[in-house]
């Protein structure tokens, strides 16, 4: 991702690859590809403390800020909910904690994943994107002081 990508720019590359599938079997094989493309997290990371609460599954996230952006790190236990975070990852790793707390993230919605996920991965989705907008508020907050 270069540094000039935003926020908005990498959600429209998301829903034109999603714009690519007719189906929704289509677009879950795809979901799961993005999962099994995201970067293992080091086991030494997935404790209690990373877990995001709220997740039927198991979803591990952390963050850190590194200059003046914050760079996520995530895994999960199931195939479809390690799709959904890594898309979360994409997005707003690399950015400024404002930009992030800011973020609507409309391409969830656009891709169709509020009418198309289970209610408990939605509220799963919901919690992941909570946290980390969490994440940069806690950042941004420290950075201020």
């Amino acid at each position: 991702m270069s540094e000039t990508t935003t926020i908005r720019e990498t959600e429209k590359e998301i829903i034109e690859e999603f714009g690519l599938f007719d189906s929704w079997e289509d677009k879950y094989e795809y979901l799961i590809d993005l999962g099994k493309r995201l970067p293992p997290l080091a086991e030494v990371h997935k404790t209690e403390a990373n877990m995001v609460k709220g997740c039927q599954s198991t979803v591990w996230l952390t963050a850190e800020y590194r200059d003046g952006t914050v760079a996520f790190s995530a895994d999960s236990n199931t195939v479809i909910t390690k799709g959904l975070i890594s898309m979360l990852v994409r997005v707003l790793s690399g950015h400024r904690p404002d930009e992030i707390i800011e973020a609507p993230l409309d391409f969830i919605k656009e891709i169709g994943m509020t009418t198309h996920l289970a209610p408990t991965r939605s509220n799963g989705l919901a919690a992941m994107v909570r946290q980390m907008k969490n994440f940069a508020l806690a950042f941004k907050v420290k950075n201020e002081m």
